[in-house]
């Protein structure tokens, strides 16, 4: 998994108060209040190309001295799913990952790490799907390649 540390504010003026701007616009047109919780964590993952578990991002807020409580990242990560900001990847043995790239991409899952990889939708073509039962229709596809390293 992606490890990163946000950049440190440059000043009054700098990027991370412009970087923050930003973020208090995304979170009130997804329909959130952008509470300083919200921001912080906000900041360590939007705009940023990261597979996290809550775990780790509570980590990050605790070194940083400003940690919301666990249980305010799940709620928090589960807000931001909600809206759209992240997606949730569930994988065999791990806890919920929680990717930032929306956008529709396939996965390695690197299980002797374990680590999440990306693979561009336009590297894998998927066809021969099943007929979809009456009353649904396919909402995408994802499709995930577990990896593993060779023996001998």
């Amino acid at each position: 998994m992606h490890t990163h540390s946000p950049p440190s504010s440059v000043g009054p003026s700098g990027p991370q108060t412009a970087r923050r701007a930003c973020l208090t616009a995304i979170l009130r047109m997804s329909g959130l209040r952008p509470t300083r919780q919200r921001l912080d964590l906000a900041d360590r993952l939007l705009g940023r190309d990261r597979h996290v578990t809550a775990e780790q991002l509570f980590a990050e807020a605790s070194r940083s001295g400003r940690a919301p409580s666990l249980a305010t990242v799940y709620n928090t990560l589960r807000q931001f799913q909600a809206a759209g900001l992240v997606r949730e990847l569930a994988f065999e043995g791990m806890r919920s990952v929680f990717d930032t790239d929306t956008s529709r991409h396939h996965h390695f899952y690197l299980a002797d790490e374990p680590r999440i990889v990306d693979i561009p939708a336009d590297c894998l073509s998927v066809s021969g799907l099943p007929g979809v039962p009456e009353g649904y229709e396919i909402d995408r596809v994802e499709v995930v390649v577990r990896l593993r390293r060779k023996t001998g």
